[in-house]
């Protein structure tokens, strides 16, 4: 039988180590094609590029272990839809990965998530799609402890699917001393960004502003994504790109006077 074809991208960029680490592991579970954007696009969400050239070109980074890779001048969902039209052609994924994040991507975070937009764009492709994050933004994080992880969440989908419209949103709590305690299914936690913007004045006197703040954890349910990587937990919870709040419909058709 043929190996299960997918597709590697991040929001990091090709060079970044989470996503050697993804390409790696994905490798022991089928064909793998990566297309990356060639420089960081952290917090891009779901951007597309329409307003100048993207520019696609090969990459020998992953020529090591025998994976065919491609730098991408646009965003992650640039990305994934070259890499539809483009680099795959007449041939469709079986499954769309992406990440590993340097950097968790819990609550509020996956709407300015580029990792998780790549996923999504799978997703909105009609692929199965899921994007991996680790809540550890230091330097020299340690991203072995996600590999089995990885692997055992891919097989699951390549083997049994996911809901059409549907991406998960994986985050791998920090290394630490203890194992990781399993994997949680879980809602996305009610939490937020307190956001503040440090005023500074660079060499020439001009003012600019340095984006900063604090993340704000509220909910106390033990359900959620921001409760089980604190608690070591791996936490999946299942994303859609449909934002219709469908509960307000009848709300708005009730008291809206037009």
């Amino acid at each position: 039988m043929a190996k299960p074809l997918i597709l590697v991208s991040n929001d990091d960029g090709i060079t970044s180590k989470g996503i050697r680490v993804l390409t790696e592991a994905m490798t022991a579970l089928g064909e793998v094609i990566v297309v990356a954007p060639d420089s960081p696009q952290s917090g891009m969400g779901h951007a597309i590029t329409i307003g100048e050239p993207l520019r696609l070109i090969p990459s020998d980074l992953f020529e090591d272990i025998g994976v065919d890779a491609y730098k991408c001048s646009g965003t992650p969902a640039d990305c994934i839809k070259l890499a539809k039209h483009h680099v795959l052609k007449d041939r469709t994924p079986d499954l769309v990965v992406s990440g590993v994040n340097h950097g968790s991507n819990l609550a509020v975070s996956v709407l300015y998530s580029g990792t998780m937009s790549a996923a999504i764009e799978g997703a909105i492709e009609g692929h199965p799609s899921i994007g991996y994050s680790l809540a550890d933004f230091s330097h020299d994080a340690d991203f072995s402890h996600t590999v089995e992880y990885i692997q055992k969440i891919a097989k699951e989908v390549l083997e049994n699917g996911l809901t059409k419209g549907v991406a998960l949103n994986v985050n791998f709590p920090p290394k630490q001393n203890q194992k990781i305690q399993g994997v949680k299914i879980c809602r996305q936690a009610k939490a937020h960004w307190e956001e503040e913007f440090d005023h500074r004045k660079d060499p020439y006197g001009r003012p600019y502003f340095w984006l900063a703040g604090n993340f704000v954890n509220n909910d106390k349910g033990e359900d959620t994504d921001v409760w089980a990587v604190d608690h070591n937990y791996v936490a999946v919870v299942p994303c859609q790109y449909d934002l219709t709040a469908h509960h307000a419909i009848a709300q708005i058709n009730d008291d809206w006077d037009i």
